[in-house]
């Protein structure tokens, strides 16, 4: 459990942060003690319904989510972490930000609160995430929903991102000038109209600083490209785990202007679980809640209607 202490300091720092953008994201925040630090977490909704687990990828946090969570948190409960690093959740600077390590944190939330029955939601790096901790725990998901995400090992990175890689210029370009967050609240949208500035100002406020920008960074360098990276092995435990899953309802919601997750990973979902529903968005980006939150959200309930 976390301190009465360390939840009002939290909170302090949260409501600081949030206050520009408050309309756009009026919950609640929560906290829960993980080995790395306080990690943040929305909880809205019935407590003894069934949950929808919201995982957020890089460089975005649980803002990404805000819409879903309005959307149906009348009727589920549900949930949405940042994960250590990542939006309102403790920054630490020693820690490891390994992909393991994001995934034993998630896992202490899933078992913490004893979530069972889980709607799995991710986008981004919560694919590896998300999905790391359904196959540890395959009994605790009933469905999976992705969007331009993955779960298994890629041989291919864009040069935008491979760049932000590189020693030393990858780090003063990302935690220095915040080029990764500035550059994704524009290049991953395919509709910028939508990108109001309170938006743009909910996306980039947490990471103001050297010190808050590690995360994104971190994740940037984390991504395995070689069978000789420190966290190959462990996406690739993950994608063989994902045979598990197989057996579970599996929706797909693709931004397919995306130039990061392009359809062609799509596609490997699909090879993966042959009986997947997909829902193809010819106009939307990277952030597909952003460009299309009008037809995703309706075809998400529908999917959770009827499976």
């Amino acid at each position: 459990m976390i301190s009465a202490t360390e939840t009002e300091r939290c909170s302090e720092e949260a409501e600081r942060i949030c206050a520009p953008f408050r309309d756009e994201y009026p919950f609640e925040q929560n906290f829960f003690k993980t080995r790395a630090g306080a990690l943040h977490f929305l909880d809205e909704g019935p407590r003894d319904a069934a949950p929808i687990l919201c995982v957020h990828g890089n460089p975005t946090w649980s803002f990404y989510y805000r819409r879903l969570v309005r959307e149906f948190r009348e009727n589920s409960r549900v949930i949405a972490p940042d994960h250590i690093g990542c939006g309102l959740s403790e920054k630490p600077q020693s820690w490891s930000y390994r992909l393991a390590d994001h995934v034993a944190n998630l896992e202490e939330l899933v078992l913490g609160l004893d979530l069972r029955r889980i709607t799995l939601v991710v986008h981004d790096w919560g694919g590896a995430i998300g999905c790391g901790v359904a196959v540890r725990n395959p009994e605790r998901f009933e469905r999976i929903f992705v969007m331009n995400t993955a779960a298994f090992p890629a041989d291919r990175i864009p040069l935008r991102i491979n760049v932000c890689k590189t020693p030393f210029f990858g780090e003063l370009a990302v935690r220095g000038l915040n080029a990764f967050a500035r550059a994704a609240v524009s290049m991953a949208m395919e509709d910028s109209s939508r990108m109001t500035p309170q938006i743009r100002a909910g996306y980039l406020a947490p990471y103001d600083s050297w010190e808050t920008r590690i995360a994104t960074h971190r994740f940037v360098r984390d991504i395995p490209m070689s069978p000789t990276h420190p966290s190959h092995a462990t996406l690739a435990a993950i994608d063989e785990g994902l045979e598990q899953l197989r057996e579970l309802p599996l929706g797909i919601a693709w931004g397919m202007r995306d130039w990061c997750f392009t359809p062609a990973f799509e596609q490997m979902w699909e090879e993966r679980f042959p009986a997947a529903r997909a829902l193809l968005l010819e106009q939307a980006g990277h952030y597909v809640l952003e460009d299309a939150h009008e037809e995703v959200l309706p075809w998400l309930r529908s999917l959770m209607a009827h499976s």
